[in-house]
């Protein structure tokens, strides 16, 4: 064991660091936010389930408000098949009978109390040494039959039709952690079979969750994130249960793939993650920069100065000319900006201080950001932008622009040019 092979390296505790460093600024955001996460039966069969019992740990002792709603529709057909119990579905619902509602009744008794074993240990020297989870569940949903569609009866498939909110954040404010089986009860004492989705996403709306977590199908067809406007466009089974939430004032909605192991934590604490996201409004919001992004900004801004692209402004500059600029903003970080310098007697405007971060480059948003400084300086009623550039002549040409002479910039600019920095001058009619 002493061998130094088998000992950390430099680069690996730089990569530690570097990963928490990162993740500091979500793990604050995070602390004390509510969270559901549902999680179908087959991510509770799969190989790595017990490593997402580790990540659920994780963010147990990070102060995060869990409600975790499983699904068992896997276990329960494999049970029905055992014991020779036909498994009939209508419109995606199944059709529980006196006897498949006794197997479901078994099956998820079982995966509920597995799941609370895996939530409780805690050995040395394993993931969840002194995590101490309490987990509690018990009568939070109140559900009402299904009823009959198209002539079927569904039997004792149900509806969510309440949620016990009140007792679910007793639990939460006590720290425990809160494991939803998919059943459901009904005034009259009956069980009712539910769906894990159905569950979430009425806790979720009931308790104004900060995020909607669900885990499960592949997500690959999706893209990164998406608004509940975009979503008619694919097609995945849990993306009508996250619109719903959404409408009903969910923030943010996330798609997991239950075969990337680690998903939940590389979603929740870096700032593109690995799943789908889907909100209301757009992820990215393009702005009027204000003086608190001044920070943001010269963190673009720098390594482009320091490489001779762009010329140095120092912040006391930049506070004063911010009015001047326009940020991309992704989860409360500027990732790309530029600006705008009018020159009204010439009816003309400079671009300038065009920055993408190094992480979001060669993804379009160079071309996006032109496009709205160019709708910027036609509202003002600008008919010429200039630019002026050292490195990057080609992309401006590939964008509208045309090579164009010192003497073509308005005055006022003709006397600030750097003839050090011999920058090249293009130009492109706007009016």
């Amino acid at each position: 064991m002493n061998s130094s092979s088998q000992q950390p390296t430099d680069a690996h505790f730089a990569t530690t660091t570097s990963w928490f460093r990162a993740a500091a600024p979500y793990i604050h955001a995070h602390s004390g936010a509510t969270f559901v996460i549902a999680f179908d039966g087959e991510t509770v069969a799969a190989d790595n389930f017990d490593h997402l019992i580790h990540d659920l740990a994780i963010l147990n002792s990070l102060d995060i408000r869990l409600v975790l709603v499983f699904g068992a529709r896997p276990q329960i057909e494999a049970k029905c098949e055992k014991l020779g119990v036909a498994v009939k579905y209508h419109q995606g619902l199944r059709i529980t009978d006196d006897a498949s509602l006794q197997i479901a009744r078994a099956v998820v008794g079982d995966l509920r109390i597995a799941i609370e074993s895996k939530l409780s240990f805690g050995l040395p020297h394993t993931p969840m040494a002194d995590s101490r989870i309490r987990c509690v569940s018990g009568n939070l949903v109140t559900a009402r039959p299904a009823g009959i569609i198209d002539g079927i009866d569904l039997g004792h498939t149900g509806e969510v039709r309440r949620i016990d909110a009140e007792g679910i954040q007793q639990q939460l404010t006590s720290g425990n952690l809160v494991l939803l089986p998919p059943l459901g009860y009904s005034l009259t004492g009956e069980i009712f079979n539910l769906s894990a989705e159905s569950i979430a996403t009425a806790v979720a709306t009931r308790l104004q969750a900060d995020k909607l977590i669900f885990i499960g199908q592949s997500n690959e067809s999706l893209p990164r994130e998406i608004t509940i406007q975009q979503t008619k466009d694919y097609d995945h089974p849990s993306l009508n249960a996250a619109v719903t939430a959404c409408k009903a004032g969910v923030s943010r909605v996330h798609l997991l793939d239950r075969s990337v192991d680690g998903a939940l934590l590389q979603e929740l604490f870096s700032r593109d993650g690995v799943g789908t996201l889907i909100s209301a409004t757009s992820f990215e919001t393009t702005r009027q920069a204000n003086i608190e992004d001044v920070g943001g900004i010269l963190e673009l801004l720098q390594p482009l100065e320091q490489s001779g692209v762009l010329v140095k402004r120092s912040r006391e500059l930049l506070e004063r000319e911010i009015d001047h600029f326009t940020v991309m903003e992704r989860d409360g970080t500027v990732v790309a900006c530029a600006a705008l310098y009018p020159y009204p007697e010439n009816n003309a405007a400079e671009l300038a201080c065009m920055a993408i971060s190094s992480d979001y480059r060669h993804q379009g948003r160079g071309k996006q950001l032109l496009n709205i400084l160019e709708k910027q300086a036609i509202a003002a009623g600008w008919g010429t932008l200039y630019v002026l550039t050292t490195q990057t002549a080609h992309w401006f040409l590939e964008h509208g622009f045309q090579a164009s002479a010192i003497s073509d910039l308005p005055m006022q600019k003709q006397a600030l040019y750097n003839y050090q920095r011999n920058s090249i001058v293009f130009r492109k009619q706007l009016l």
